[in-house]
């Protein structure tokens, strides 16, 4: 099947200045240039960095002569910014690529590696002979979880009033590190996730997003004790 890597970033991040491009764990130019190299070493059609930062462009046109599946798409301003809305940009994405799949990642994910992202990859394949229609990755959740307005326990399974953890309802966090469907779920129902997705399952190391500075900081320490 023929399948394109859209990757998405912008300028003028608000709650992590430079978060794509400045130095992180030693890495020079940042998550970026380390989510790139985890990137081209998949055996995909394209690899499509779409943005409208000028630093960011700098990056990926240092690497594109040795890379020819990466490609680059200068994001229109009205698609980049903390305004957009976000189905404009899932409309986007099928207009930039003709790949019949589209997996939509993360420079904000450093964990999700090449080896993820191939059994990734596996399982999507494996999931649409199985009736499912898309993949999104997710981060299981069994712990308590209390309403206030129920003001009560809401994932308890029986009547025991503390069940052990492992009895309590799994609820899966969307850790946006992996969204993989055909084009045509975009096309056709505007969304980057089908409506029978196959739950990818990470682990909370590999689920680490970053989206404040603090993320950025525990990232850093992890990268540095696992990778380094």
């Amino acid at each position: 099947m023929s399948l394109a890597v859209f990757l998405p970033t912008r300028k003028g991040s608000q709650r992590v200045p430079n978060k794509n491009t400045r130095p992180f764990a030693g890495v020079q130019h940042g998550l970026l240039e380390l989510k790139l190299k985890q990137l081209v070493k998949l055996k995909v059609d394209e690899i499509i960095l779409s943005t409208n930062d000028e630093a960011s462009i700098e990056i990926v046109n240092k690497i594109t002569p040795t890379h020819p599946n990466l490609k680059l798409d200068i994001r229109p301003g009205y698609l980049a910014s903390s305004s957009t809305n976000l189905s404009d940009l899932i409309a986007y994405v099928p207009t930039i690529t003709n790949c019949e799949h589209i997996l939509w990642t993360h420079v904000t994910s450093p964990f999700v590696d090449t080896e993820l992202y191939n059994l990734s990859i596996n399982k999507y394949e494996n999931s649409l002979s199985q009736g499912f229609d898309s993949l999104i990755s997710v981060t299981p959740f069994q712990n308590f979880l209390w309403s206030r307005e129920e003001n009560d326990i809401i994932n308890r399974l029986g009547k025991k009033r503390w069940p052990q953890t492992q009895d309590l309802k799994k609820i899966y966090e969307i850790n946006s590190a992996i969204f993989l469907s055909p084009r045509s779920v975009y096309e056709k129902n505007g969304d980057r996730v089908g409506k029978k997705p196959f739950l990818f399952e990470m682990n909370k190391i590999q689920s680490l997003d970053i989206d404040w500075e603090d993320d950025f900081k525990i990232a850093e320490a992890v990268y540095e004790k696992l990778y380094k």
